[in-house]
């Protein structure tokens, strides 16, 4: 399912396109149990939920914490493995298969994610990577996929990479959000490119690739769900004997083992 004229791809230019994956019937379910987690009708215990900014900027961003409030305007929630439907589209075969070529046999997750552009809001996200010390991991994991809920454009707040620039390693120790001379240098324009998409579409990331993305202009939403997958022996260097959720290899997860509570829609 992944051949190695795809590998080559990725590992040369960071990013990889594979289509749709889901089809359209879990594609929808998975759009359908979104919006009924951020408006609390499916609660999980230690999902974490985070609502987006009213400045649209990046520092006034809330920290976060448990589910809070009915709104379709939440701008990331993780630990989405606890439910059933994003868990078994995270261990869906053509992810076992990359994750087999890239990483190995016993693989976790770092994060499961929602990420969200409500209509006419959003957070600009500045270029960054994903990784470093402000991770604290014994090992860096090396690829995330993404995977667009909605239709995804420039317009409406589509991830924006600068193709080739894992290569250059973390730029910084601590990771994440890279200096304005370090944008100049490393993102001039015309050196971007917008991962533009139809729902259900699916991009590979190396988490060392310079993205970031800006606020949602039109009246679409543009949701999407990341997952960043590592090899299963990784751990946070002040809590080495806590494992992250295994998803595929001996002992990974199996659906029902976060089960929710269903509250009923008024």
């Amino acid at each position: 399912m992944i051949t190695d004229q795809q590998l080559q791809q990725f590992w040369r230019d960071g990013y990889l396109p594979l289509g749709q994956v889901a089809d359209d019937d879990q594609l929808a379910a998975l759009r359908q149990r979104m919006d009924d987690i951020m408006q609390g009708r499916y609660r999980y215990p230690g999902m974490f939920f985070q609502l987006d900014s009213d400045s649209g900027a990046y520092g006034d961003v809330p920290r976060g914490g448990e589910w809070a409030v009915a709104t379709l305007a939440y701008r990331k929630i993780e630990q989405l493995e606890r439910d059933d439907l994003f868990l078994a589209y995270l261990q869906h075969p053509v992810f076992r298969e990359l994750t087999r070529r890239i990483i190995g046999e016993e693989v976790a997750i770092y994060r499961s994610m929602f990420m969200n552009k409500p209509a006419r809001q959003g957070t600009v996200l500045p270029f960054h990577q994903d990784g470093g010390t402000t991770w604290r991991l014994t090992l860096d994991p090396p690829v995330t996929v993404w995977t667009a809920l909605d239709d995804a454009s420039s317009a409406n707040g589509a991830v924006e990479i600068v193709p080739g620039s894992h290569t250059l390693g973390l730029l910084s120790d601590f990771g994440h959000t890279i200096t304005a001379s370090q944008v100049e240098h490393y993102c001039p324009p015309g050196r971007s490119v917008f991962l533009e998409a139809r729902a259900g579409e699916v991009f590979v990331l190396h988490n060392w690739l310079l993205h970031r993305s800006g606020v949602n202009a039109t009246d679409q939403s543009r949701r999407g769900f990341s997952v960043c997958y590592m090899d299963a022996a990784t751990r946070r260097r002040d809590r080495p004997d806590e494992p992250f959720p295994q998803v595929f290899g001996e002992g990974a997860l199996e659906p029902g083992f976060s089960p929710p509570e269903v509250v009923a829609a008024d």
